[in-house]
């Protein structure tokens, strides 16, 4: 299919072809009839790409405060690279459309095959033929309007929430700052609802297509004719609210607001407009400054626009997809009139040439839709608690894995490529020699085409069945979000697929039990788990040095994890589990590799109020290893620090920069600083394709992957219980 993409580091548009979407349980995959390009939001994005270096940094200083520090945390090299992996990839555009239901997934009973639907949301609705869309982020559409009007739904909600913000009531004014497409449609709302309107537009078209929509009066905000209609319809008193739709960097639409509002008035921002208030004029007159949140309650919530899980109306009366129903419902009873905003229809095929001619200048447009080929429904793809208990590795005599030719490359599929994918693993796969990336697998099309086109994967596709049916492939990468690990694991195995899994392995003992039943059905236990560390160049160093041991040792082990971001889908702990659950693994993993041995016992301590972990882990021999796994540290503070204590000898590893051996009056310390903090990817990655090439035992024995993966799940048991899992008496 295609989808209108943009890369945001060079600026390029395409009309790219990408694999269909799956129709995943929880949501409904539509063919695009009509989707409306946000002559303001987009256009936005559109020139942003267009910018220098530089300029890019000026327009995003949130992101820039990322960079920075990303770069304290994970060096300058990884975070260059993660840092051009996102500019040097396509990005979607596109967020409101309206089309037909193709198919429908599990759990869906609303709609059916055949539907009209209005669809919103900047990952869902995008200008491409066809999109999954979740269940909250779409509404069937009234029988009496026609597809066109309702691709304006999205911005309809946005318009619809920002009049929900300005409480406006009968009799009342509102001025409009701005009538593009999102200040019309505010406009037409407000007059509908009994408020007379005054818009301040520099362009004398927009005012002029306003007035003839209902608004009472419209004129340039430079110009005294704005100010005279005011005091006209208020006797002098100025306006009950402004609605700010203006987009730029001029500082006018906020300081006109002040001059026109009434005493105690409400200003309500919708669009990305300077605000620098006036703070006496603002102060003076006690205004309520106020923000109008996108399509409404709901928007940034995963759980309501992923997980389909609703707000209960008696608490929360217009969510998301209720202001989406209700704009549909204004515009089949004619009370809002969206035609007149329609500059051009375009061709779904000349999108490019039409973003380019908005961008230019050329087309001045309010709206303007794409059209979409009618095309036959195609076929699509088919989408496809608290005692841990550590079960027994499958035994017996397994099947060898067959040796390959000389000079025959491994052929390596991906299921998901994400962030970690595509600035941990693949850069270090695709200039590999022996390697050849077969397919890239992903549930949203446009990824899989970026993973294809910059590593140079001969398919992308959706179809995960068609990839493990395929006796090319030698080996397949599972790097999805976490609640989906062990299945796909599963399936991988089954299919007699050599499996590479990001951590971790499994979320829960029946998941983990899972992955063994399937090594236990397939006889194949080819199965690496993604514990990089013990492969870190800097700690296999530190160990050697540090050399054997006789008597227990005590490790201490610090991650200064640090916050997540809002909206992180780490935090839906619900399907994705804990964070520590995540990748707590990685530490465990580390202590029981730097003592050789695997855990006995878990013990776990959390403050209350934060996801700080205190997690003692117990050895055979008395070993002890403690992590500290806190969210609460400063951010420039290192992010791993470990000590390694036995025999009168100590090792230390500085956040995989620097490591020392002290053993008596000798020291050693790394030679020199490496050029990017090693973390061990590069090497295990090298360990798990010479395996597969081989046919030689997996780079970390099955039975320890499964230890590893008990104790970390262990700490949620030694959480509830308040005392320590013995782990052996678990078995």
């Amino acid at each position: 299919m295609k989808q209108v993409v943009q890369n945001y580091k060079s600026g390029e548009l395409a009309l790219l072809d990408v694999p269909v979407p799956g129709c995943k349980p929880g949501g409904v995959l539509v063919r695009t009839a009509y989707s409306l390009i946000s002559t303001g939001t987009e256009l936005m994005k559109v020139s942003e790409a267009g910018m220098s270096m530089l300029g890019k940094a000026r327009s995003r200083p949130d992101q820039v405060a990322k960079v920075v520090q990303s770069v304290a945390t994970n060096g300058v090299p990884a975070t260059y690279r993660k840092v051009m992996g996102k500019l040097d990839s396509y990005t979607p555009l596109g967020y409101s459309l309206c089309g037909v239901v193709e198919q429908v997934g599990d759990g869906i009973d609303d709609v059916k095959a055949g539907d009209l639907v209005a669809c919103a949301g900047n990952e869902h609705a995008l200008h491409a033929e066809l999109n999954w869309v979740p269940k909250n982020l779409y509404t069937p559409v009234p029988d009496s309007l026609a597809p066109r009007h309702a691709a304006f739904g999205t911005v309809g909600s946005i318009a619809l929430q920002g009049v929900r913000q300005g409480e406006s009531r009968l009799g009342e004014v509102a001025l409009v700052v701005g009538l593009g497409l999102i200040g019309q449609l505010v406009a037409q709302l407000l007059t509908a609802s009994g408020v007379r309107v005054v818009g301040a537009d520099p362009d004398p078209a927009r005012c002029e297509l306003a007035e003839r929509l209902g608004a009472a009066a419209c004129g340039d905000p430079a110009s005294p004719a704005v100010e005279s209609a005011v005091a006209e319809l208020t006797d002098g008193h100025g306006v009950d609210q402004v609605y700010l739709a203006a987009g730029g960097g001029s500082n006018q639409p906020v300081e006109l607001a002040a001059r026109l509002c009434r005493d105690r008035g409400r200003v309500v921002d919708i669009g990305k407009c300077r605000l620098d208030l006036p703070w006496n004029a603002y102060y003076e007159k006690e205004l309520d400054v106020r923000f109008s949140r996108s399509y409404g309650p709901g928007r940034y919530d995963p759980e309501y626009e992923i997980e389909g899980r609703d707000y209960p109306i008696g608490y929360v009366r217009w969510t998301e997809r209720r202001n989406l129903a209700c704009f549909l419902d204004l515009a089949a009873r004619g009370r809002v009139d969206v035609e007149p905003l329609i500059t051009r229809t375009a061709d779904f095929d000349d999108a490019v040439e039409t973003y380019q001619r908005l961008k230019d200048g050329e087309l001045k447009a309010v709206a303007v839709l794409f059209r979409y080929p009618e095309q036959a429904a195609g076929d699509g793809p088919s989408a496809d608690a608290p005692v841990v208990s550590v079960p027994a590795v499958p035994g017996g005599a397994r099947p060898s894995a067959p040796v390959r030719a000389a000079k025959t490359p491994v052929r390596l599929a991906f299921v998901g490529a994400g962030n970690y994918a595509t600035s941990m693993l693949l850069p270090h796969l695709a200039r590999r020699d022996g390697v050849e990336l077969s397919t890239v697998v992903t549930t949203t099309a446009l990824s899989a085409a970026n993973a294809q086109r910059k590593f140079g994967f001969r398919e992308a596709t959706t179809d995960l069945d068609a990839v493990l049916g395929d006796a090319s492939v030698d080996a397949v990468f599972v790097v999805t979000r976490h609640s989906s690990h062990a299945e796909l694991t599963r399936k991988a195995l089954l299919a007699g697929k050599a499996v590479f899994v990001e951590k971790p392995l499994a979320l829960t003992g029946e998941e983990l039990t899972g992955v063994l039943d399937a090594v236990e059905e397939s006889g194949n236990d080819r199965l690496q788990v993604g514990f990089n560390r013990r492969f870190a160049p800097l700690l296999q160093e530190a160990r050697k040095r540090f050399g054997a041991r006789t008597g227990p040792a005590s490790l201490r082990y610090l991650v200064n994890a640090g916050r997540l971001d809002h909206g992180s889908w780490y935090l839906q702990q619900g399907t994705e589990g804990s964070r520590f659950a995540g990748e707590g693994g990685h530490f465990v993993d580390t202590a029981s590799w730097l003592l050789g041995a695997d855990p006995v016992s878990v013990y776990a301590l959390a403050p209350s109020g934060n996801e700080d972990l205190q997690v003692v882990l117990g050895y055979p021999d008395g070993s002890t290893a403690t992590i500290s796994y806190v969210t609460t540290g400063a951010a420039g503070f290192p992010k791993e620090t470990l000590d390694l204590v036995a025999d009168g000898k100590v090792l230390q590893l500085d956040d995989f920069v620097r490591s020392s051996v002290y053993d008596g009056r000798k020291r050693w310390v790394s030679s020199r600083l490496p050029k990017a903090r090693d973390k061990g990817q590069s090497a295990e990655l090298a360990a798990f394709v010479r395996a597969v090439r081989t046919g030689g035992p997996m780079p970390v024995p099955l039975g320890s992957l499964v230890a590893t993966t008990a104790a970390t799940l262990a700490v949620r048991a030694a959480l509830a219980g308040g005392a320590p899992v013995t782990l052996a008496e678990a078995r």
